[in-house]
């Protein structure tokens, strides 16, 4: 027995059918919210989405070219892994706003004459020293130019290389990552 992919119910012939994009295999009570998709006759399953590390779409994504990786990324060898479009970002530093509002008092201006300054609201100053938002790139760039700070965390670039969490296993946990802000 089969479990519909809509209802719940237990289904012993599900029916394929299309609803806004997604195929699902539902009962013969909920193939009315779709469009019935007709079944391959061949016995291979769909390689739309690939697990293994062959990866015949890799070419046309807008990597750098061939990084030498596996594409499944659950990788514990240590090996190198398939470069992203994170990898070119600049990570912003995490005490961005002191960073801000040390520069901002050294150069005797108020949140407001700040803002003025920069073409920007008050208001989002203030967000921005108490950490309550993060500067657009825009904002970021203006800030640095005009207080004249870097704004980017030192060491960015690899910092997944640096990082020695995990479990004895090899595999990761959602705790292993997360950093908790107290």
């Amino acid at each position: 027995m089969v479990q519909c992919e809509m209802c719940g119910a237990e289904t012993s012939s599900p029916k394929t059918i299309k609803v806004e994009g997604a195929e699902l295999d539902v009962c013969s009570n909920c193939t009315d919210f779709g469009t019935e998709v007709k079944q391959p006759s061949s016995s291979s399953t769909s390689t739309k989405y690939s697990t293994g590390s062959s990866s015949s779409s890799s070419s046309s994504s807008g990597g750098t070219g061939s990084s030498g990786g596996t594409a499944t990324g659950s990788s514990s060898s240590g090996g190198s892994r398939r470069q992203d479009m994170f990898d070119d970002m600049e990570e912003l530093a995490t005490d961005y706003d002191e960073r801000v509002r040390d520069a901002r008092e050294a150069k005797g201006l108020s949140q407001s004459e700040l803002a003025n300054e920069l073409n920007e609201k008050a208001s989002l100053i203030r967000k921005i020293e108490r950490s309550d938002t993060l500067p657009s790139d825009r904002v970021q760039s203006k800030l640095e130019r005009f207080l004249d700070i870097d704004l980017s965390a030192e060491g960015a670039s690899g910092g997944d290389s640096e990082w020695s969490g995990g479990s004895s296993t090899g595999s990761y946990t959602l705790g292993d990552v997360v950093k908790r802000k107290d």
